[in-house]
């Protein structure tokens, strides 16, 4: 018989709902569902949202936190959960932080045609 394995330890717990709202003070465009946290980003057409997601996808490969990313023309949907630990940890939070300073430097608010939801249209 095999020696017993040793446990597997979570290295990020998943975040209770309290800690789960307090972080989502800090990140106002983006909201819960479920277990995940989501947003959506509007852009003027198709090339920019792609030129959007493949700066997303850069640093997501980077920290090896990869986002549910679905595209809809001039709109992307991104929606994070840590998979290894069954939902919303401090991993989906810093990239969702790191989501919103790739939008606000890929696109000034200043410009025509600026808007961000928080939930994706149907």
């Amino acid at each position: 018989m095999p020696p017993k394995q040793p446990a597997i330890k979570k290295i990020m717990p998943a975040l209770t709902t309290k800690q789960i709202n307090v972080h989502l003070k800090s990140i106002p465009d983006w909201s819960k569902r479920a277990r995940t946290i989501c947003r959506t980003f509007k852009f003027e057409g198709f090339l920019m949202s792609i030129a959007f997601v493949r700066r997303i996808a850069k640093r997501a490969q980077k920290i090896n936190h990869h986002p549910d990313i679905d595209i809809r023309f001039d709109q992307v949907n991104l929606t994070l959960t840590t998979h290894d630990e069954g939902g919303i940890t401090e991993k989906d939070f810093s990239l969702a932080r790191q989501c919103d300073v790739v939008f606000s430097r890929f696109w000034s608010r200043d410009q025509p045609g600026f808007q961000a939801k928080t939930k994706p249209s149907r």
